[in-house]
């Protein structure tokens, strides 16, 4: 591309972000990486009656916590009110705009008039016609009046190519003189937006499908401003399962970007897989690095047909999408564990078992440790879950793997202890040594392996299942194997 690629992702802040305005940013973000063009964080903050300090940093934390990172901003809609009310006064001038001093219920009731055919479209707003005199002495009585953007008249319509749905054309007459500053002197969103975009420069504009509809009225606004029109590109809607568009109001925080890094999603799995949510690559792909992500994207990719979120609500564990948790489960067991370290570390302190020795003397048990036992886990919350008997001498026993791996066996209340007392003394406790005591109580006591390793993994780390008994006790520690094997008596009373 011979210009600069600048686009940007315009977030209001009357609440957290949430996935769908996320994967928005991830789109801009990917195309100017990808581009080598700038990538703009604006704040559109003019509704002040909804608009937080606590939202806009939420937003601006789950940004960085995705890492989308911007070159230019945050800048804020309201510090340009000037600029916003400026141009209307420029489309008056221009004779693009006029001063509508109509009602709400005059309006309303040319409105039914015309559905019944007695006026014409466009004819229905009389303030049209006004004079400049007229208009003024409406102006000293004091009548509120908005400013609306005159459409042209006649047979034209609005083309665009919108990069993902093709040629859009829009007759002039299916569009309404629509109102660009409210009669208490605030620029409406469509007219400020468009300014914004002027001044900073966009090329692009990367948005969701719902945008699609106003599209024809910002061109108009362009054209009439005299300045370039920039490209279009429409995503289309996530929706969920019964087809509905994704909302805060309706699904609450399950669809909140923090939502998902609160029950344990890595960063960048959840970029993953918002970016496959109407975007396919032709070989279908759906595990990227970053670099091969900027590599792979392009506006072609993005599908015309919404995306499905299959929100899985009822499920406290794995509450989201089945492709989202397998691409999470994908990076959690795969990435070097240098770099899953520090979310671990994070998920222990939420939970309350950070040691520091973690991070000196037994930081290099703390990296084996983790990267012994996430073989088996989905989300960073199981390492201070189903992992806690690793980290803490508070852990939670299976109840069902109680049951059926310890109590079942009532021999055990006096095995344990013997197995506790053999593993005490020995001097160099490793694979080799732990696996011949294991195996010389078995032959002692005549009896299948299964029954003393399944009741000692059960009674260390609270679970039936996880990675070889041998490598699960030496991760441990030989001192709180030992306690807990003798602790199990308690579990016989």
């Amino acid at each position: 591309m011979s210009e600069e690629v600048r686009v940007r992702f315009p977030p209001s802040p009357t609440g957290y972000l949430h996935i769908g305005g996320a994967r928005t940013a991830i789109f801009n973000w990917l195309f100017a990486k990808k581009t080598g063009g700038k990538f703009i964080l604006r704040i559109e903050d003019t509704d002040v009656e909804r608009s937080t300090e606590e939202s806009l940093q939420g937003i601006i934390e789950s940004l960085k916590w995705l890492g989308i990172d911007w070159d230019e901003g945050p800048y804020f809609q309201s510090h340009f009110i000037k600029e916003h009310l400026a141009a209307a006064q420029k489309l008056l001038n221009s004779g693009h705009a006029y001063k509508c001093f109509c009602t709400k219920e005059e309006l309303e009731r040319r409105r039914e008039e015309e559905k019944k055919g007695k006026t014409a479209s466009k004819e229905r707003d009389v303030c049209l016609g006004l004079t400049q005199q007229e208009v003024q002495e409406k102006e000293r009585a004091g009548i509120p009046y908005v400013i609306r953007f005159k459409v042209p008249r006649g047979e034209g319509s609005v083309f665009f190519q919108d990069m993902v749905y093709g040629i859009i054309e829009k007759k002039y007459e299916d569009i309404e003189d629509f109102v660009i500053v409210r009669s208490n002197g605030q620029p409406l969103y469509i007219l400020s937006n468009a300014v914004d975009d002027i001044r900073d420069r966009i090329t692009h504009i990367i948005r969701g499908q719902d945008g699609l509809a106003n599209t024809p009225k910002q061109i108009l606004l362009y054209n009439a401003l005299g300045v370039p029109v920039p490209k279009f590109a429409h995503m289309s809607l996530t929706l969920d399962p019964q087809k509905a568009k994704i909302s805060k109001r309706k699904h609450g925080e399950m669809v909140a970007v923090h939502f998902y890094r609160e029950h344990g999603f890595l960063p960048w799995a959840l970029v993953n897989f918002l970016v496959l949510l109407g975007w396919a690559t032709p070989d279908s792909r759906e595990i990227f690095s970053k670099e091969e992500l900027i590599e792979a994207f392009s506006l072609e990719g993005i599908s015309r047909h919404n995306a499905i979120l299959n929100l899985l609500p009822n499920d406290p564990r794995f509450f989201t999408d089945p492709k989202a948790i397998n691409i999470n489960v994908h990076y959690v067991r795969t990435l070097p564990v240098e770099e899953i370290e520090p979310y671990v570390r994070e998920e222990l302190k939420k939970a309350g078992m950070w040691d520091s020795a973690f991070e000196d003397e037994k930081r290099t048990w703390f990296l084996q440790t983790i990267d012994l036992i996430r073989s088996r886990y989905h989300l960073l919350t199981d390492f201070a879950t189903l992992g806690r008997a690793y980290f803490s001498d508070e852990y939670p026993i299976d109840p069902k793997a109680l049951e059926k791996n310890v109590r079942k066996h009532e021999a055990l209340k006096k095995w344990l202890p013997v197995l506790a007392e053999r593993l005490e003394a020995i001097e160099s406790f490793t694979a080799e040594e732990i696996e011949k005591v294991l195996h010389g109580m078995v032959e002692e006591l005549e009896i299948k392996p299964g029954v003393l390793i399944n009741s000692t993994r059960t009674v260390v780390t609270g679970q039936s299942v996880g990675p070889g008994i041998f490598d699960v006790l030496i991760a441990v520690g030989q001192k709180r194997v030992v306690d807990r094997l003798r602790k199990a008596v308690e579990f016989f009373e």
